[in-house]
């Protein structure tokens, strides 16, 4: 799925400064494909529901190997 891609990548860079729909819209997607995305990357173990600024969601740390 692309725009999840996209979405993580921005979710990356984002740092906490655009909450996490706000930050969708920034890259053409509406809250429904936002929330789905969030569901998806929670599910996956990608992301945390931590707020970090005025996001609600942080990128979750992996393990080295």
């Amino acid at each position: 799925m692309k725009n999840k891609v996209q979405y993580f990548q921005a979710l990356s860079a984002n740092r906490g400064k655009h909450n996490e729909i706000d930050l969708g819209e920034q890259i053409g997607l509406d809250e429904q494909k936002t929330q789905a995305i969030l569901a998806l990357l929670l599910s996956e173990n990608k992301i945390k529901y931590e707020r970090k600024g005025v996001c609600n969601y942080s990128l979750m740390k992996t393990k080295k190997k």
